[in-house]
């Protein structure tokens, strides 16, 4: 299986963790509550902080598609800015509930599995130069 292949592959992973995060935590009548209030751990729910969590989010969506297009070095580069980015947001945006723990668990050990490869993704050119 290719690098691109493994690592769309694991961002798609990701989402699925991240849209059913979301998906059960409407069905937790307490959290379904405050968003009826319009606040969320205290906070006011603005559009504009909608708008930060749906570019926030666009970044694992893009990422399935830009780790099977781009080339070795690049995709690298952007798997791990990509990665560091969705770490923080999975871990800073979150809440304390035992299925979004368990949830973002699996995020952040996808999330680094996919940084640890793309960052020790071998140099094809390099070891067939090698080779001859």
């Amino acid at each position: 299986m290719s690098q691109q292949v493994k690592l769309s592959t694991l961002w798609i992973v990701v989402m699925f963790n991240m849209v059913f995060a979301d998906i059960l935590s409407f069905l937790n009548p307490e959290f379904m509550a405050e968003l009826i209030t319009g606040t969320v751990d205290g906070n006011l729910i603005t559009k504009e902080m909608l708008l930060a969590f749906a570019v926030l989010l666009e970044i694992p969506i893009a990422m399935i598609y830009f780790s099977r297009v781009l080339d070795r070095k690049i995709n690298r580069i952007f798997n791990l800015i990509a990665g560091f980015i969705t770490i923080v947001f999975v871990v800073g945006g979150g809440s304390l509930t035992p299925h979004y723990i368990f949830f973002a668990s699996v995020e952040v050990l996808c999330i680094l599995f996919i940084m640890g490869t793309a960052f020790k993704w071998p140099d094809a050119e390099g070891i067939r130069a090698n080779e001859a």
